[in-house]
C-alpha cells in the first residue's frame, strides 16, 4: 500500500544545495517524489551561531511503514556523512518525517505530525508551498493559514527552481 508523506529537507555545511539534491536521489526507489517545494535560505533555528541553512520540503509516496521510514532517513543522513553534533547544530544534511497521510501517532522514536513543524517557517513555508491546502491533522488548518500565521523573518527565498535543476 502507497502512503503519502512529506519531508522537511536542510543542510547549512558544504554545498548545502548539493546536499539536497543527493539526499532527494537517495530517496529513490523506497520513496518517490512527487513535488519540491522552491529552496528557501533561513536563519538557523535554536543555536545562532552556524551557517544559515537552505531548506525544503518534498511530498512523496512509499510502501514504507512509518519506522521503516526513519531508518530510511537516519541512513541517508549518515551514507551523506552527517555527524552527530549538538542539539540544533549544524548538519551536512537533515531529514524530517512531517506528515504521514493522516497518520498521528507519538512513540520514544517518531512523532507524527513533526512535533515542532508549527514553530518553524523554515518547515511551514515551504510546506505551505506544494500543500498549502492539506490540513495539518491535530490543528485542521490548512498549512498555508499556519503559514501566513508565523513570523516569516530569517527565510528567504534562494531557488524556486530546484525541480528543473533536479532534473538536469
Amino acid at each position: 500500500m502507497q502512503h503519502r508523506v512529506f519531508l522537511g529537507l536542510g543542510s547549512n555545511l558544504g554545498d548545502r544545495q548539493a546536499n539536497l539534491f543527493r539526499a532527494m536521489k537517495l530517496l529513490e526507489p523506497e520513496i518517490g517524489i512527487e513535488s519540491v517545494s522552491s529552496i528557501y535560505k533561513t536563519e538557523p533555528w535554536g543555536v545562532q551561531e552556524q551557517p544559515y541553512f537552505l531548506n525544503c520540503a518534498v511530498a512523496a509516496n512509499t510502501s514504507l511503514t512509518p519506522y521503516e521510514l526513519l531508518v530510511k532517513l537516519k541512513s541517508i543522513e549518515k551514507k551523506m556523512g552527517r555527524q552527530p553534533t549538538f542539539r540544533y547544530g549544524p548538519r551536512l544534511v537533515d531529514l524530517d518525517l512531517l506528515l504521514y497521510d493522516e497518520l498521528i501517532m507519538s512513540s520514544d522514536e517518531l512523532t507524527i505530525p513533526h512535533p515542532r513543524m508549527l514553530e518553524r517557517a523554515f518547515v511551514l513555508v515551504p510546506l505551505a508551498e506544494i500543500a498549502g491546502s492539506l490540513l495539518h491533522p491535530i490543528r485542521k488548518l490548512s498549512f498555508r493559514q499556519l503559514a501566513d500565521e508565523i513570523n516569516k523573518s530569517g527565510i528567504e527565498l534562494y531557488d524556486s527552481n530546484m525541480k528543473d535543476e533536479e532534473d538536469g
